[in-house]
């Protein structure tokens, strides 16, 4: 009789963990999905976010185009529009050489390397070899 008893004990233990397994797995699947809902819900948002930056740039390229027809404008009345067109030309050229320059040495710093990462990878791969030192 014993022995059917510790049978039944086994069957249940392997039936409790069989529904544990279960569960555990239908648990990580929700979590997955809701994660990807999650995800989902906030690249949409970016979305969003994104084509309203768009329009607050080209809102901006607007201001800053009739901001120099006012300039341009203004200075026809003091002096040949002509002139005035190529002063206006020449204030935008400076601006866009200067933004040019500074975007150059900005790029002249980047680097795609994590060099800091891979300095401390290099570090904890030679102590895992003389953890002693």
């Amino acid at each position: 009789m014993a022995h059917h008893t510790s049978e039944r004990r086994e069957d249940s233990v392997g039936t409790l963990f069989a529904e544990v397994t279960s569960d555990v797995e239908r648990l990580f699947r929700q979590e997955a999905e809701l994660a990807k809902a999650e995800v989902k819900e906030e690249f949409g948002r970016a979305g969003k976010a994104a084509g309203m930056m768009g329009g607050a740039g080209f809102a901006g390229y607007m201001v800053a185009f009739f901001l120099s027809l006012a300039a341009l404008f203004a200075l026809g009345n003091v002096m040949d529009l002509g002139w005035a067109a190529l002063i206006v030309t020449g204030g935008w050229a400076l601006l866009g050489g200067a933004l040019f320059l500074l975007g150059r040495g900005q790029l002249r710093r980047f680097s795609p390397k994590p060099t800091k990462t891979l300095e401390s990878l290099r570090e904890d791969a030679a102590w895992a070899r003389h953890p002693t030192r």
